[in-house]
Parts: structure tokens; sequence; C-alpha cells
């Protein structure tokens, strides 16, 4: 897609965990917690082994062990002390799997989904988050607004835990996921590609005077504490803030990132007809 001619937006628009029997190699991944075992067991992913409480109860964790019988499965039932030593987090339900790896994606995958949709790109991007709660939180956020895919770093980040899968509350396996070294590069990569760079950082121009109706867009959202990196900041075509009411003056990244993006979304949204 190539980029239109760029102009000044705001004038003219817009013990170890993994089970003793499987080896601990980077293709394998432990997912604690009843919705996110449940979403795995819903998806395409092999699971290797489950591992359940024994004695467990309530709806949600019948509904594990149906899908997980109905899918051929193996479940091993566990006396609780054995979950906790296999568990990486606490509390993990009584449900641990033990499954495939989730494939990561290119940046690129990410465009061609939304030119397979007919849509815009719209891509959250996170420069340096290391709080598995927050990145989990954004990757709801981020497959609750639409978006495409997210970006985040390899290396100086938030791996991919049992706490953030169980964070994003299930959306992990439903949002693509890209994983790159360097995120300045990645953004400049986005450019050339047609995309918009628009960077969350206080004390700058408000969002809600920024036009995203028709913009292919990355939205960055910085660590927690520094926010974001120099070269990602100079990278960004434009930055926008959210507007603070009180002496409360910053919002966490996981907060700030789901207000942004719904932004994008209710401009993005058909105009409805005002009837009187």
């Amino acid at each position: 897609m190539p980029r239109s001619k760029r102009r000044e937006p705001s004038r003219d628009r817009q013990e170890a965990s993994i089970s003793e029997d499987l080896p601990a190699i980077p293709d394998i991944e432990q997912i604690e917690g009843r919705h996110p075992v449940y979403q795995a067991l819903q998806g395409e992913r092999l699971i290797h082994a489950l591992h359940l409480l024994k004695g467990g109860s309530g709806s949600s964790f019948a509904a594990i062990v149906r899908l997980a019988e109905a899918k051929g499965v193996p479940i091993t039932w566990q006396e609780r002390p054995q979950l906790d030593r296999l568990s990486q987090q606490r509390p993990h339900q009584g449900a641990i799997a033990i499954a495939l790896a989730k494939p990561l994606k290119d940046p690129a995958d990410l465009l061609a989904l939304a030119q397979k949709r007919g849509e815009l790109p719209f891509l959250l991007v996170l420069d340096g988050l290391e709080d598995p709660q927050n990145v989990g939180a954004l990757i709801r956020s981020a497959a609750a607004a639409g978006c495409h895919g997210l970006i985040m770093r390899q290396r100086r980040a938030a791996g991919v835990t049992p706490a953030l899968i169980k964070a994003s509350a299930g959306a992990w396996e439903e949002l693509d996921v890209a994983q790159v070294v360097n995120i300045a590069r990645t953004l400049e990569e986005l450019k050339k590609a047609g995309v918009w760079v628009v960077g969350a950082h206080a004390g700058e121009k408000t969002v809600y005077h920024q036009d995203f109706s028709a913009m292919p867009l990355a939205l960055v959202i910085g660590s927690e504490g520094a926010g974001l990196s120099h070269l990602v900041r100079q990278s960004c075509d434009f930055l926008v803030s959210l507007p603070m009411q009180s002496a409360v003056n910053s919002l966490n990244a996981a907060s700030a990132g789901a207000a942004l993006l719904f932004e994008i979304v209710r401009q993005r949204m058909p105009k409805p007809e005002i009837i009187y």
C-alpha cells in the first residue's frame, strides 16, 4: 500500500512448570487457569497433556473435562500439592495444560490479514512493557477492539508466560502476535507499507483532537516507567495523549492503551443516523 503524501494530521486529518515427562523446549507452552485452558482446547493447537485437580468442581471445570475428552486430550488427575509444584503462577484454578506453543507471526502477516479482510490496518505495538498483567490486558483490549495483531519486543520485555496468557482472559488464542528484535526498525517498515505510526505520550495533543477515521495505523504504547523509548518516539508520525482532569496525571499502560484503542474504534464506526 503506497503512503500518501505526508501532512500534519492535526491540521489536515488525523518446579519448572513444564511437566517433567516433557522436554523444556521453546515450542512447548504452559497454560494455566480455567478460562485460558478452555480457550486453548477450543482452538487448533495440539495439547500434549492436561493436568486437572482431583475433585475439581463447577461448570467451567466440567466444560474443560467434556471438551478434553471429546478431543482425546490425555488428562492426568493431580492432588493440589502436585499441581502447585507444576504451576508457574498462583492461582492455577486446578487446570494446567501443556500445549504446542502458539505460532508467532511476522508483522507483514498482520498487514496481510487486514488486506484479506478489506480493512484499514489497525495494529497495537508494545515498546518494552514488562508487566505480564499489563501485556495480557492489552492483548485482550486489542482483540476486543478488532486489531489485526500485536507487535512486541523479543527481549527486555514481558515474555510469553502463564501469567500473561491468563491475564489476556482467552484473547491470547484469538489475536495474532509478532515478536521483533527492534521496534523502531519495525515501525519504519510499517511506515513504508503505508501505515501511520501513532505514539502514546503524556502531555501531547489529546487523542480526541485527531482524526483516525480513514487512517491505516499502528498505535504504540510505551513501557510502564519510561514510556516510549527515544528511537521509537522519533519513529512515530505523531504523538497523542489522554486528557487528565485532576491531580491524577496518568493511567497505567493497560488502561491508557484500552482508552486509546476504543477512541480509534469509535471514530471508525459508521456515523449513526440522528433521529429527533
